[in-house]
């Protein structure tokens, strides 16, 4: 059972993730307008997606030396501010060029933040429960669908889309209150080492063996897992005839079914083993694509099964693989080993939405072109992270 305490640590834990999760997924379903508004072509919107990862992963290393320096509540509170403050320009953004470097800013600041609060997570749980733990702040992904990006296409729809980044600041700064207020220093991990050069803690951090392992799993999961989102929103509306304002219904129920089924694969994660967790989500995940991204026009309901049993599949990727990796680092290397993680995560993110961008042809008519080659392209990395995460885990068991 957990305490009063770490109940109200992973509901902030998961709100903070809500929010972070919302500023970058919801360009994806914004991506329709956006492309008209802007008249941006299918590349350039792209580089608005990767710019962010690109950022955050080169942010995420130069920071890594010093994740483990200091408190891990001060450590944060000082990146989301700046999160904010990006996600303020990004509302205010009203070209091609302020949009690019208002999500250069927020992905400076906005890419450590999961890094830090994964650390967290990680310090104030037993590896026991850290799936079920893992499955709830994951759950902000899902009510980003559900809450945030249904609320964000309203605004949009209603007003214009610098509504949605002016609604996530908001809910934000009252967050950061919360933070700063209630939430109790993380320093345990202060007292298990001696001080290190930040320089020299990031090279150790690097250059260990077992934590490359790791690293290179989260290459083979990012590269897969960013490919096909930022063209989402723009398949459906175009390839799949689902109308845009349809997509709210649509991303609403991907994510209420993604929420009820994520607490269940956490707790069965933890039960049965993260590796077969991760296996029945892979395959799940890469049978949708194959029927999935071959789809024309295709009723509403429909492409809400297809969106739910592909999310269902990605979800229980993401739980089993974070509770995997998690168990990875000593506790005194954590932080830097979460912010290169993330870092790499970003990086190969960004690289996956640039590749994509350039397999995806938008014709005069909307419609893209070779969607289906790129859902190969997903399905072979796919099977090659399944194999790295079986054998990670067999390296930890051994430990």
């Amino acid at each position: 059972m957990f305490t009063k305490y770490q109940k109200f640590l992973i509901v902030v834990l998961a709100l903070l993730q809500f929010t972070v999760v919302l500023d970058f997924m919801v360009l994806s379903p914004l991506g329709a307008v956006l492309l008209k508004e802007l008249k941006i072509n299918a590349q350039e919107f792209g580089w608005v997606v990767s710019s962010y990862a690109f950022s955050a992963g080169l942010s995420g290393i130069l920071s890594a030396g010093y994740a483990d320096k200091y408190d891990r509540k001060k450590y944060l509170l000082f990146f989301y501010v700046g999160f904010l403050l990006g996600t303020l320009m990004c509302a205010m953004a009203d070209s091609y060029t302020s949009l690019l470097i208002a999500r250069i800013v927020t992905g400076i600041f906005g890419g450590v933040i999961s890094s830090i609060s994964f650390a967290i997570g990680t310090d104030s749980f037993k590896i026991e429960n850290r799936g079920r733990v893992i499955a709830f702040i994951q759950m902000a992904f899902s009510a980003s669908q559900v809450l945030g990006i249904p609320i964000g296409l309203k605004l949009a729809e209603l007003y214009n889309w610098h509504a949605v980044f002016y609604l996530i600041v908001i809910l934000g700064f009252l967050l950061g209150i919360v933070i700063f207020v209630f939430m109790k220093p993380v320093d345990a991990h202060l007292q298990l080492s001696e001080p290190k050069n930040a320089f020299r803690h990031l090279k150790d951090t690097l250059i260990n063996p077992n934590y490359l392992k790791g690293f290179l799993a989260t290459v083979l999961l990012s590269t897969g897992g960013y490919m096909m989102m930022p063209f989402a929103s723009a398949f459906s509306t175009n390839n799949l005839g689902v109308a845009l304002k349809d997509l709210p219904y649509l991303f609403g129920a991907t994510g209420i079914v993604t929420i009820l089924t994520g607490p269940i694969v956490g707790k069965q994660s933890d039960k049965i083993g993260r590796f077969k967790i991760f296996l029945g989500g892979s395959l799940l995940s890469m049978l949708v694509i194959v029927f999935y991204t071959r789809l024309g026009h295709t009723p509403l309901p429909i492409v809400m099964v297809f969106n739910g049993l592909m999310f269902i599949g990605i979800s229980a990727r993401i739980i089993a693989s974070s509770s995997l990796i998690s168990m990875v680092p000593k506790p005194q290397d954590r932080g830097a080993f979460m912010s290169i993680n993330s870092s790499i995560q970003q990086l190969s993110g960004g690289i996956a939405a640039a590749i994509a961008g350039l397999i995806v042809v938008k014709t005069n008519s909307g419609k893209l072109l070779h969607y289906e080659q790129l859902g190969m392209v997903v399905i072979c990395t796919m099977t090659i992270a399944t194999i790295m995460i079986y054998r990670l885990e067999k390296h930890l068991l051994k430990q």
